[in-house]
């Protein structure tokens, strides 16, 4: 979920003839935690879903269809799903939500993924401000300290809950929006010295970088930081899935000239475009599979129609929602009982996923 834009969305994912899609299509959701009431910068109060069943929760993944679950290791407010690590759990955390729900969806056949977003953690930012352009967003420069925290986050998440994978989102670096709000546009001396350590030289007195230094510095950045997330990932768990969210792979800054299009196991382009990920997939590994945010800001996607283009036929899909009160969606019987257009918004292209994940027909 890259949030950036919405708090609803829904993906589909895509293989190409250069990417092998998956031996069984992909049909994950996500009830997205990262949204509520309370907290900073639009995103849930710590503890906010900290209540959550895992039973309640797999059953409704079940009912929609799933055969992957994506919930959350770690999320945007900076507190983890599981109990008993170095990162605080959720307060009030109920259960012990990530390794339950692992347990659970394994018991099911279902894959369970967890979550990582990294420009945005507000716990970190709270705790290090010296270290971060305040605390509303993409605010964290990719600093030693804070690749050993998310590594060490990154390895104990997947060590105590068994997840078979994590999506990695906001793989950014703090944008020029982030250092005006929070210091007039100056960089702060973490980043300098990170700018630097990569370059090879000291940042310049006036401020002043071209745009080559940026865009080197920026790819420098995101390759160190990946190399510490996949390197990470795959010595604790080999076969763990890497799972990269963005909303314009093509132009994304700092992305070009990594190792990370051709070492993701899958890609996701949150912007819902057939045509980018087709201009991605040369780019991208043998390996990777290829993800489209297909439908979920409301009325400006249309999953039914999608979904039924016969090019868009047999590959998988995802999606994600804010949770209602209870902490899960509408119910799934719900969903299924009630015609496709009688719904609004998000809801009506849950309703067309509901159908479209057990292979019922879009029209009863």
């Amino acid at each position: 979920m890259k949030m950036a834009g919405s708090c609803l969305l829904l993906w589909v994912a895509l293989g190409t003839p250069a990417n092998a899609p998956a031996a069984e299509p992909i049909k994950a959701f996500c009830i997205d935690f990262n949204w509520g009431e309370g907290g900073v910068a639009g995103f849930a109060r710590p503890g906010l879903w900290a209540g959550a069943s895992p039973e309640e929760h797999v059953a409704w993944y079940g009912a929609l269809g799933c055969n992957v679950i994506q919930t959350f290791a770690v999320s945007c407010n900076g507190y983890a799903w599981y109990k008993g690590g170095k990162v605080p759990p959720q307060p009030g955390l109920k259960y012990d939500f990530l390794p339950e729900v692992v347990r659970l969806g394994h018991a099911k056949g279902m894959k369970v993924m967890g979550y990582f977003c990294i420009a945005a953690n507000i716990r970190w930012s709270q705790m290090h401000p010296e270290l971060s352009y305040g605390v509303g967003g993409q605010t964290i420069p990719m600093t030693d300290a804070y690749l050993d925290y998310l590594g060490g986050a990154v390895e104990e998440a997947l060590t105590r809950s068994g997840m078979d994978g994590f999506m990695v989102d906001w793989l950014f670096n703090p944008p020029d929006s982030a250092r005006q709000a929070a210091n007039a546009g100056q960089w702060l001396p973490c980043d300098k010295a990170l700018f630097g350590q990569l370059l090879g030289k000291a940042f310049p007195a006036d401020g002043r970088i071209s745009t080559a230094e940026r865009q080197t510095y920026e790819s420098k950045a995101i390759e160190r930081c990946w190399r510490r997330i996949h390197d990470t990932a795959k010595r604790v768990k080999p076969d763990c899935v890497i799972w990269l969210s963005n909303d314009d792979p093509l132009n994304a800054p700092g992305l070009k000239g990594t190792s990370v299009l051709k070492e993701v196991d899958w890609m996701m382009d949150e912007a819902g475009r057939p045509e980018v990920m087709r201009q991605l997939a040369p780019g991208l590994g043998a390996q990777t599979q290829q993800l489209l945010c297909l439908v979920g800001w409301g009325d400006r996607h249309d999953a039914r129609r999608v979904l039924s283009e016969v090019a868009n036929a047999g590959y998988g899909i995802y999606g994600f929602t804010k949770p209602g009160a209870n902490s899960l969606p509408l119910p799934v019987a719900e969903y299924r009982s009630r015609s496709i257009a009688s719904f609004q918004g998000n809801d009506r292209n849950i309703a067309a996923l509901a159908r479209y994940f057990t292979g019922a027909a879009m029209d009863p």
